[in-house]
């Protein structure tokens, strides 16, 4: 059979409603400033679904630092890979401060936050290695265990028990095998908006041997104390042994570092393969990184002010008796039941009669018969664009209960 025939035959369940759904439902274009209030096919929308936590993506001091920076540097310095001749003094001086905001040694940089993961993972262990990792983890996680040519377990989400009986089926292994064990989970779970048990996990350690390797995408600029996230927040951030962080969230930006020991890093500096066979974080998005880690140090209300957003919205719809599932992070997943046509239904109601976005997942990334509308809050939103949503929410489940989108057939809503 030809390749392409056979790609045919399994597009995937998303991909087959690709020519109804691109550029509404799947691939929109937002356009405007990053914002509460961007267009979207000409109509301003109240948006939620842009993780600008922090609200620093149009911050006039981050602007001008991503300005002064792409003038002086341009995006072509430096070049090379760091290894061989892409390393500065302003690359090294940004690894520095990641690690002292996580209280840690040592960081190192990654050009991509998914790729770092995926290679960390490729690095850190050989096939004598266990991997134990939590049934709910992102795709990084799951496509770097998948490299892994040792043995791999999976605990149930969050659930204690299940991982300890996973520790003890590892060590037996390791002790044959004279190998280690790993454990990744992490901080905050994007989907679900659950923290980590990140606290319950380290305390197993006093009864098995095995590192903690945490993902905190999430985390990273909106939990803890300072903003240094879900191992500060639960008081053993100096138990995490492998700390990962994205820009991609918190600092609106793109890349992110691994922060952890000396001797850690050292290792992944010359062992990452994402980072050794692919050139260097550019210079504007060093500079960039620097100047928002510096608003976020010296800026306690921007995390003030995102909470008291997320409190507000996650309040309130708790009070109308939304299900907004395990979240106790700014994750808000409102949880609704009905179809796929359904899900098409209520987006499409809610971007054209009331003008917010949301994002909307559906089967198969969670259950059938769910409906996951994900509102993700940020500093820049206000209480009046809260009570807005709340209202509106209130409409969409009315009309939801009664049926009425059962009816209605979303016509093909492509560009």
């Amino acid at each position: 059979m030809d390749l392409f025939e056979k790609l045919q035959k399994r597009v995937g369940p998303l991909a087959q409603y690709a020519d109804e759904s691109y550029g509404y439902y799947m691939f929109p274009k937002l356009e405007g400033e990053i914002g509460p209030y961007m267009t979207f096919r000409g109509k301003e929308m109240l948006n939620w679904s842009l993780n600008n936590y922090l609200g620093l993506a149009n911050h006039p001091e981050v602007r001008k630092a991503d300005t002064e920076a792409t003038a002086k540097f341009g995006l072509a310095y430096p070049m090379g890979a760091r290894m061989m001749s892409g390393n500065t003094v302003m690359h090294e001086q940004l690894d520095r401060e990641l690690a002292a905001f996580e209280s840690k040694e040592d960081a190192v940089l990654l050009n991509y936050g998914y790729q770092g993961m995926v290679s960390a993972i490729d690095a850190l262990v050989d096939r004598h290695d266990v991997i134990i990792y939590d049934g709910e983890s992102h795709a990084c996680i799951v496509d770097g265990v998948r490299l892994h040519m040792g043995k791999r377990f999976v605990f149930e989400h969050n659930n204690m028990s299940s991982l300890e009986k996973q520790l003890e089926r590892a060590t037996r292994l390791t002790d044959k095998s004279d190998g280690a064990i790993l454990v990744i989970t992490e901080g905050v779970f994007g989907m679900t908006g659950a923290q980590g048990r990140l606290a319950d996990i380290v305390a197993l350690k006093a009864k098995y041997k095995f590192r903690l390797f945490v993902d905190d995408a999430h985390g990273f600029g909106t939990l803890g104390k300072t903003g240094a996230g879900t191992g500060e927040e639960q008081n053993c951030q100096h138990e995490i042994d492998i700390y990962f962080g994205t820009f991609a969230k918190s600092m609106a930006l793109i890349g992110g570092f691994i922060a952890g020991n000396k001797d850690l890093i050292k290792f992944l500096r010359y062992n990452l393969r994402s980072q050794i066979y692919a050139k260097s974080v550019p210079m504007p998005i060093v500079a960039g990184a620097l100047k928002r880690l510096d608003l976020i140090r010296k800026n306690p209300q921007f995390k003030a002010n995102l909470w008291t957003i997320v409190t507000a919205l996650q309040k309130g719809l708790r009070e109308h008796g939304f299900d907004l599932g395990r979240t106790n992070s700014c994750v808000t997943p409102v949880i609704m039941h009905g179809s796929i046509p359904e899900s098409t239904a209520v987006v499409n109601d809610l971007r054209e009669n009331y003008n917010i976005f949301c994002s909307v997942v559906v089967y198969p990334v969670i259950p059938k018969g769910m409906i996951l509308l994900r509102l993700i809050p940020t500093a820049v939103h206000t209480l009046e664009q809260v009570s807005q949503t709340i209202s509106a929410f209130k409409e969409i489940r009315e009309k939801l209960n009664k049926g009425l989108y059962t009816a209605i057939k979303v016509v093909s809503m492509a560009e």
